[in-house]
């Protein structure tokens, strides 16, 4: 199959892949990534120990979505001993949501409902 882009014009300096997107776009795709996504919005920097309550997964299932989620560039991972903490990555959400959209997962809301 052959892969698509968008070709350089005025408005990009670069080719953009659909394939970013893509998987971007799939990993949204998920009612429980969705709400790993809302909780590490609500809580920030959170250890995965704490996510599989949170979420009521067990932490061998939760891995396989914070996997997909890490691998889109959605999440970011540290590492502090034997424990993995993750965090939103804000930028890359606040670049592919919509602005309704991005209200569920930005902390900063205004007082009127919008971001």
């Amino acid at each position: 199959m052959m892969k698509k882009t968008i070709p350089v014009n005025e408005l990009t300096t670069t080719p953009l892949s659909f394939e970013k997107y893509e998987q971007k776009f799939k990993a949204l795709a998920d009612e429980k990534r969705l709400q790993i996504l809302y909780e590490l919005c609500q809580r920030g920097n959170t250890c995965v120990c704490d996510l599989t309550e949170m979420v009521e997964m067990p932490q061998s299932k939760l891995s396989y979505h914070l996997k997909i989620l890490l691998d889109a560039g959605l999440i970011t991972k540290e590492t502090k001993g034997t424990w993995s903490y993750y965090e939103l990555n804000a930028d890359e959400i606040g670049s592919l949501l919509s602005e309704q959209l991005c209200c569920i997962f930005r902390p900063n809301i205004k007082p009127n409902g919008c971001c």
